[in-house]
């Protein structure tokens, strides 16, 4: 019997934050890759297109012009996943396989500049500092709005990604239940804090900060690591150093800090691989629901689907679908070849 090799031999990581496991099988990632390349689209995108529903000035699909926006834009989805409508609703609780409830929210899209050819990575830090305004403006009035609970920010960047616009933007889904990943988090956070009388997700960046083995990039409020429990190839996390429990909990200096993080992070994707890097990413922070919940942390995360190159996509099928998640490179390694990758974006080298 030899002696167990984290990097080498097949083991089961611990997320405390879901309450769940993924399995790690680091020896998988030098088989020959014989499967699935994505197509990655190497078209300049025009500064304006005169087709795209999200540009300045354009009419969306239900009729109405945009604004001749200068910065970042918000409106109503027109196809929202959400009605605002009040509906009568009596719980059947002797339901035992049929439960249904209806679900009152608000989405909104988020355009982040009104040139369609920029993506985050590509924009000013000024820039990515005005959308971070712009989603604590939303957390704030979606959050007032006495039957919003729960207030979700997100971005899908990539057709991979199922983004059916390449405009630059993010969405915004505000409704009156915690979400189920979310109601999971909130559960676990609140357990350790009561149980330690700290927040779980202080206690883990302070851990990593010293093992400095899943660092990707540090500055004064804010950290970017590859969790130790991470299931995609790339995934990342950005924490808060400070106790902050929402977006809008920022000083001047940690918007600004927030921003540069964003920035870093995002263009060190694209350097990956030479290629707009897809991702889906959002926002994890308070509900708000009136509450105090200091066993909450900002923090944010980014699910890329890239694994071996611009082509190469990782799939959740077959055994993440019936047993648990697994990933092939191991955590560590992500986290050093994002390090390496250089700050300016590869396409003003």
């Amino acid at each position: 019997m030899r002696n167990f090799d984290i990097n080498e031999d097949p083991h089961r990581r611990y997320n405390p934050l879901l309450n769940e496991w993924v399995l790690v099988s680091p020896h998988r990632a030098k088989r020959p890759w014989q499967g699935q390349n994505e197509a990655i689209s190497t078209e300049k995108l025009p500064e304006y297109d005169p087709t795209c529903y999200l540009c300045p000035g354009n009419v969306r699909a239900n009729g109405v012009n945009n604004p001749n926006y200068d910065s970042s834009f918000v409106f109503e989805n027109d196809f929202a996943a959400m009605k605002q409508d009040e509906i009568m609703y009596e719980d059947d609780i002797k339901q035992t396989f049929f439960k249904a409830q209806p679900e009152r929210g608000i989405s909104r899209v988020v355009c982040f500049s009104p040139r369609h050819d920029l993506t985050l990575p590509e924009m000013e830090v000024e820039g990515i500092e005005n959308i971070i305004r712009t989603w604590q403006k939303e957390y704030t009035d979606l959050g007032n709005i006495d039957y919003i609970n729960h207030v979700q920010i997100f971005e899908n960047k990539g057709s991979v990604m199922g983004c059916s616009n390449p405009h630059p933007h993010g969405q915004i889904w505000a409704q009156s239940s915690l979400p189920t990943q979310v109601e999971k988090t909130q559960k676990n956070l609140k357990d350790y804090f009561i149980k330690n009388n700290r927040n779980l997700l202080q206690d883990y960046l302070k851990a990593e900060l010293i093992k400095e083995e899943r660092i990707v990039i540090e500055n004064d409020h804010f950290a970017a690591l590859v969790p130790f429990w991470a299931i995609w190839p790339y995934e990342t996390m950005i924490i808060s150093k400070r106790h902050i429990t929402k977006i809008t909990d920022f000083t001047a200096e940690e918007v600004t800090s927030y921003a540069t993080i964003l920035k870093q992070l995002t263009t060190k994707y694209d350097n990956l691989f030479n290629t707009s890097f897809p991702y889906s990413s959002g926002i994890h922070q308070a509900p708000t629901d009136g509450q105090s919940h200091e066993e909450w942390q900002f923090h944010m995360h980014f699910y890329p689907p890239l694994l071996r190159s611009a082509t190469v996509k990782k799939f959740m099928v077959g055994y993440e679908m019936l047993g648990e998640s697994q990933r092939d490179i191991t955590p560590e390694k992500s986290a050093a070849v994002l390090r390496e990758q250089s700050d300016i974006h590869y396409k003003n080298k």
